[in-house]
Order: C-alpha cells, then sequence, then structure tokens
C-alpha cells in the first residue's frame, strides 16, 4: 500500500466493497431452485458419548437370554463393527425445497 493512509484507506474501502458485493451474488439462492445444506457427522465424538451406554448394554446383555446361542459380547461387537463401517458414507436427502448432504466421517 503506497501513497497517503488517505489512499490506502479508500483502496481497502473499494476492495471491501467489491468483495461484499462478490458475497451477496455468491449466496444468492434464486427462486425456483432448492437450498443445499451440508452437514457434517463426526462418528468418533458420537462413539465418545455412546460409550457409557455400551458399557451398560453390555452388562444387560449377559444376563438376557439369547436365543439360538447368540453371544452377548459378539452382538455388541457386531453393532460397532457396523457403526465403525460407516465412516465415509454419503447421504442425500431430497426434500421439496431443500437438498440435504450429510457426511458421515
Amino acid at each position: 500500500m503506497s501513497g497517503t493512509p488517505i489512499r490506502a484507506l479508500a483502496t481497502l474501502q473499494a476492495r471491501a466493497m467489491r468483495t461484499a458485493r462478490h458475497h451477496r451474488r455468491r449466496t444468492h439462492v434464486r427462486s425456483g431452485e432448492p437450498r443445499v445444506v451440508r452437514l457434517w457427522l463426526p462418528l468418533t465424538a458420537l462413539f465418545l458419548i455412546l460409550s457409557p451406554f455400551a458399557f451398560l448394554l453390555l452388562i444387560v446383555a449377559v444376563f438376557m437370554p439369547w436365543p439360538r446361542g447368540i453371544s452377548p459380547l459378539d452382538a455388541v461387537l457386531a453393532v460397532g463393527r457396523v457403526l465403525l463401517s460407516l465412516g465415509g458414507t454419503e447421504v442425500d436427502v431430497q426434500a421439496p425445497d431443500a437438498l440435504v448432504r450429510i457426511k458421515i466421517v
């Protein structure tokens, strides 16, 4: 930024106005176009929140009668494997006025 401080300030203000105009133009949703909503669901945080309940479920599962000779530990581990395999899944939900994209990480 060369020149006087007033000229530098005017240059910065002009750049800010161009940026603001460009930003308004990019985020404007035309009527008739669906709005796209992107959500991110981290499984690690979900596992940390639900981990105490997994231990409670395991304790309850040990004392429940299981049909067909399924081990309670094997059942809990199978549920954990299914949840761990969800990583990288992308779900698209389409509504009349919006498109919702959920990415499970």
